[in-house]
């Protein structure tokens, strides 16, 4: 009996080691599974033109680093936002869904501009899914450095409910308006910067204006580099990965500002007079200069950003993409004219013509996306979180979007392609867009006219939307009113709703 006792408590203490075993090889088996998962980092701009980068054919502003990033990636030719202006664009690229579809659908704003007035924009809801969402259910660390828009600490918009473990920058999108603001905010915390609130919107009278009032829309914490100061910890502290971070920075949306020694790098170049406020913003001495250091600016934010990545041996397992939100701003000193800043399109921001919403897209990751290359691929923000789903091997239901990975993978033959992109937008009187195909259909100033007719453009041949086709082409305003009356939703808020009059034929 006492040798048959030995024998059952080796046989036990066996079978323990080997479970130990399997469950330790299990979980090794887990953990290289999730380190196989790319990292992922998405820069967006705010208010940048499509034709603002270097390597887009801008002449007048510096940008090597994004220059360099197309050079080593893929650049997109005909890559959209979902919605000309913030707050909707930022909630479409986070959600995967249309302007018909979505929750945030225009710039809601609660609140005023003062510190104790702030209440930002109307909140994302909680039932809404989000990348960030998507990626930790596949073990991301997740994080947001920039501006949000999309709901205060205090509401079921703040990062933290939307799927963000670390967030740092602006929640409310008019505390943005300033680059030197009394504050930011950290996971939920007011963070202190080392400036008081000022007024960014006070103008100045030419005839009296001095350098020393110039000056005072000056402060001490620049709030874009104290983004990339969180950006680069954030990727230090997850370097193990998988990680995604955002990065929305605010520039180049006005104010018109940039630390000095970035200004003077372009001060002499440009002939240019000061501005004093007279459009909204911040007045500036040298507008053209300052715009121009901006995003001069932005792209060396991206240089150190690539360095970190590089520095810590992630480069070829780290995806970076970089876009902006909408097209160039029409106001606060900004002259989109003189930079050519949307490459002859047509409008601005808040315009659905492409000039409001056709946006620079380049993606770079090494041995995956092929340097030096061109895509005409048509694609959209919303297609975002289709693409981050395959590329982790998920499956999402409920997005508008078509998945652009093989695009950037070069597999052509199995690359998807939108039958129709749609755009509902409920400011600036009312806008309509759906491109498909070739063609785009447009209406506008729809509150006030709901029964304005199809502006119908050939984009393979007038790119600028200069000849209005649709007498020739009354088959193609019949597709778009299916397609409009199929892919609208009621918003829920009565100041986007704009669209039942033009559904039912502008009675």
């Amino acid at each position: 009996m006492p040798t048959l006792s030995r024998n059952l408590r080796h046989a036990f203490f066996t079978l323990i080691m080997l479970l130990a075993i399997c469950i330790n090889a299990g979980a090794q088996t887990r953990k290289n599974s999730i380190q196989k998962l790319p990292n992922i980092i998405y820069i967006y701009a705010d208010d940048m033109g499509y034709g603002e980068l270097g390597c887009y054919g801008q002449q007048k502003i510096k940008t090597p680093n994004l220059d360099k990033m197309a050079k080593e990636g893929m650049r997109f030719t005909q890559h959209y936002t979902s919605m000309p202006v913030c707050a909707p664009a930022r909630a479409m690229l986070m959600t995967g869904k249309h302007g018909g579809h979505s929750a945030i659908r225009g710039n809601l704003e609660l609140g005023g501009f003062k510190d104790e007035e702030e209440r930002g924009q109307k909140p994302l809801p909680a039932g809404e899914f989000t990348i960030a969402e998507l990626l930790k259910q596949k073990g991301y660390a997740t994080a947001l450095t920039g501006k949000w828009g999309l709901g205060m600490n205090d509401t079921e918009g703040t990062p933290t409910k939307q799927g963000f473990d670390y967030y740092y920058g602006y929640l409310d999108q008019k505390q943005a308006h300033n680059f030197y603001p009394s504050h930011l905010w950290e996971n939920d915390k007011w963070d202190t910067l080392g400036q008081p609130w000022f007024d960014v919107h006070r103008k100045l009278k030419p005839e009296t204006a001095t350098d020393a009032d110039f000056d005072a829309f000056k402060g001490k914490d620049y709030a874009p580099e104290k983004m990339t100061e969180k950006a680069l910890a954030f990727i230090e502290k997850n370097k193990g990965g998988p990680f995604f971070l955002y990065m929305p920075y605010t520039i180049p949306h006005v104010s018109l500002q940039v630390p000095d020694e970035y200004t003077k790098q372009y001060i002499g170049r440009f002939d240019e007079k000061p501005y004093y406020g007279q459009q909204g913003y911040t007045p500036t001495k040298y507008p053209l200069s300052t715009y121009a250091a901006m995003i001069t600016y932005l792209d060396l934010q991206v240089g150190i950003v690539m360095a970190k990545i590089k520095e810590l041996g992630l480069d070829d397992n780290t995806i970076v993409m970089f876009s902006s939100d909408n097209g160039t701003t029409f106001n606060g000193g900004v002259n989109a004219k003189f930079f050519n800043s949307v490459d002859g399109l047509r409008g601005l921001k808040m315009d659905v013509y492409e000039g409001g919403i056709r946006e620079p897209f380049i993606a770079r990751w090494p041995g995956k996306v092929r340097a030096g290359s061109v895509s005409e691929h048509v694609s959209v923000q919303y297609d975002l979180m289709a693409t981050l789903a395959e590329l982790t091997g998920q499956k999402v239901d409920q997005t508008d979007g078509i998945s652009f990975l093989p695009e950037l993978l070069g597999q052509k033959n199995r690359q998807k392609k939108h039958e129709f992109i749609y755009w509902e937008y409920p400011e600036k009187g009312g806008q309509l867009a759906i491109r498909m195909g070739n063609w785009k259909g447009v209406k506008t100033d729809l509150r006030k006219n709901p029964g304005n007719a199809w502006q119908i453009f050939d984009l393979k041949n007038d790119r600028n939307e200069t000849t209005d086709m649709a007498a020739q082409h009354p088959e193609l305003a019949r597709q778009f009113d299916a397609i409009l009356k199929r892919e609208h939703q009621d918003p829920g808020v009565e100041n986007w709703r704009f669209l039942e009059k033009v559904i039912a034929g502008g009675r």
